[in-house]
């Protein structure tokens, strides 16, 4: 159920949820800032992404990614059951469709951790259902800092890291809104602004146009 203010109270009606897109170079905070908005808001959920990559120490198969092989992964394309997909970092990844339409549908709201690739199809799939967020470093040697302290990948793996970075922040122009992740906490709050307002769309309140024909039914008999 969502919000919608009128003459100073709030009224609950039925919509679909928000599609909220999170974005960023490898390292800008996205995973950091998407787990803290998870913690704190009951309707928001997860889209869990099938991957080909191997699984890192302390992920879980079905909760950080379902993990296929690459002719499972080939499959679901071609099949068309994948709401978008890319090759990032050498490896594939993709969103299950059935899983987010069934959640948008029902009202929950589903946050996508994916890169400008997997943007630009979702936006061509399910556009109406979209709020995008674009989270830049404050600076490239930040980023590189911040890369290195995880100690989850190689220098090489950095470097290439780094120089894919070029190649996320010129996309930065097709998010709905962009922010400079210097301080998590209020970067953390903007985002969760930003889910609020999406919620708040005229386009997803599913029953509202009920509601205005019964005031106009309202007027109509006076």
């Amino acid at each position: 159920m969502a919000p919608v203010w009128c003459l100073g109270e709030t009224m609950e009606f039925n919509r679909r949820g928000v599609m909220l897109v999170i974005a960023s170079p490898s390292g800008a905070g996205k995973s950091s800032i998407t787990r803290r908005l998870l913690t704190g808001d009951d309707n928001l959920t997860m889209s869990v992404s099938v991957t080909t990559r191997a699984m890192r120490e302390g992920e879980v198969d079905g909760r950080d990614y379902h993990f296929v092989s690459l002719d499972k992964y080939k499959a679901m394309r071609d099949q068309g059951k994948l709401l978008e997909w890319a090759k990032v970092h050498g490896n594939f990844y993709g969103t299950p469709a059935a899983q987010v339409d069934d959640l948008i549908v029902s009202g929950r709201d589903v946050v996508f951790d994916i890169d400008y690739q997997g943007t630009q199809q979702l936006y061509a799939k399910r556009g109406s259902d979209m709020v995008s967020v674009f989270l830049l470093p404050p600076s490239i040697p930040e980023l590189q800092e911040r890369l290195r302290a995880r100690a989850l990948d190689s220098e090489e793996t950095i470097s290439r890291r780094l120089q894919n970075a070029r190649i996320e922040i010129e996309h930065w122009g097709e998010y709905d809104y962009v922010l400079v992740n210097d301080d998590l906490d209020k970067t953390s709050q903007s985002v969760a602004q930003i889910l609020a307002t999406g919620r708040l769309a005229r386009s997803r309140q599913t029953d509202l146009s009920g509601f205005i024909k019964d005031l106009q039914a309202q007027i109509d008999s006076l």
